[in-house]
């Protein structure tokens, strides 16, 4: 009999001496390890052979992590990307219609980075493909050229909207979060409610409005030292909390 949730964790391919590798960072499976509590399973990005309602079957969650490569623009109707700018479309063709599904189903969903795009376009949302060159917005990019702990540090504010999910989990107005992005959201699609701005305006956090379960999605790295951040550590414990009641409900039914 099983004692804890599992969830699925998205996963990218990677090219390593010629050869595709399904790979996921490290910091996202400790930090569902150390602060959500559940079992993590890394989840194949093999698009259209992928047993979605098996999954949805199998899982009492779903976490969408962060990554170096794009969501491919034909998604959402942009412009063809820069020329050396890094896709992955068998992860596009697996977190999309996954996303939807998750929804469908009311398995509870976070998303950061890269994931939290996705969640966007998934749902009828564009983004901006290069934040920094758009009038009035900063530039949210990390300096690679610095140490880890530098580039994942803190950045810049951000404000939680009042009445919010987030604001009920931080007990605050305000929150300060790291930076690592090139996209971010344009428009946010219809189904999805704002739940932190940036100082520029930027939509830096979402919910789902009409989710069954928790639906939420991050722009920034709640995963970095979540132990260390009292209001990352508390968020990911939402979200494992969400699992333990889908798994609860599910093994009472």
């Amino acid at each position: 009999m099983r004692t804890k949730p599992i969830v699925a964790v998205s996963t990218c391919v990677k090219d390593i001496g010629g050869f595709d590798y399904f790979c996921v960072n490290d910091k996202y499976i400790n930090s569902l390890v150390r602060a959500s509590g559940v079992v993590p399973v890394m989840l194949p990005p093999i698009g259209g052979e992928l047993e979605i309602e098996e999954i949805m079957e199998m899982c009492d969650g779903i976490y969408l992590t962060g990554s170096v490569s794009n969501v491919e623009p034909h998604h959402y109707g942009g412009a063809p990307s820069e020329a050396g700018t890094l896709h992955d479309p068998m992860r596009d063709a697996t977190t999309l219609p996954l996303i939807r599904a998750a929804i469908q189903y009311g398995v509870p969903l976070f998303a950061i980075c890269r994931g939290y795009q996705e969640v966007n376009v998934a749902l009828g949302g564009t983004l901006h493909q290069n934040v920094h060159k758009v009038d009035g917005m900063m530039d949210h990019r990390e300096d690679r050229t610095k140490e880890p702990d530098v580039y994942y540090g803190l950045a810049h504010e951000v404000k939680l909207i009042s009445g919010g999910k987030l604001q009920a989990i931080a007990g605050t107005d305000t929150i300060k979060v790291n930076s690592l992005h090139t996209q971010g959201v344009d428009r946010l699609s219809d189904e999805l409610e704002i739940e932190a701005l940036a100082p520029d305006g930027l939509i830096e956090a979402f919910h789902v409005k009409k989710a069954k379960a928790f639906a939420i999605g991050v722009q920034w790295h709640p995963e970095w030292k979540v132990m260390e951040n009292e209001f990352s550590r508390a968020l990911f414990t939402s979200f494992g909390d969400a699992c333990r009641e889908r798994a609860k409900k599910r093994s009472t039914t």
